[in-house]
C-alpha cells in the first residue's frame, strides 16, 4: 500500500473512531472542509505538516498515523475515541427528542 492510501485510510479511521467530521478537522487545519475531502479522495495530497497537524490534534506520533489505519487507531487515547454506540447525529437527534423538540 503507497504512503498516501495509508495516511488517508488512518485520517478516515481516526475521524471515524473519534466521532469527528471533515469540517471538525479543516477547522483544526486551518482550511476548508473542501480542502480536506480532496486529500481524502486523493486529488491532493497530504503535505507533512498536514500529517503532523492531524497526529498532533488526535494525540498519536506522526509515525503511528504514517503506519495506517491500524496502527493509527490502536494509538488513539481512550479520552479522543467516541462512545461506543453514539455518533453526533444520534447524540443530536437524542438531545432533540429529550428537549421535547421533533427530529
Amino acid at each position: 500500500m503507497a504512503l498516501g492510501e495509508r495516511v488517508r485510510l488512518a485520517v478516515a479511521a481516526l475521524l471515524y473512531a473519534s466521532g469527528e467530521s471533515q469540517v471538525d478537522l479543516a477547522a483544526v487545519l486551518g482550511v476548508s472542509q473542501a480542502q480536506v475531502s480532496r486529500r481524502q479522495s486523493g486529488a491532493a495530497a497530504w503535505s507533512l505538516a498536514d500529517c503532523d497537524s492531524v497526529a498532533a490534534h488526535y494525540g498519536i506520533d506522526v509515525l503511528e498515523l504514517l503506519a495506517g489505519p491500524t496502527r493509527a487507531t490502536e494509538s488513539l487515547p481512550a479520552r479522543r475515541r467516541r462512545p461506543l454506540g453514539r455518533t453526533k447525529a444520534r447524540a443530536r437527534r437524542t438531545t432533540a427528542v429529550q428537549d421535547g423538540g421533533v427530529w
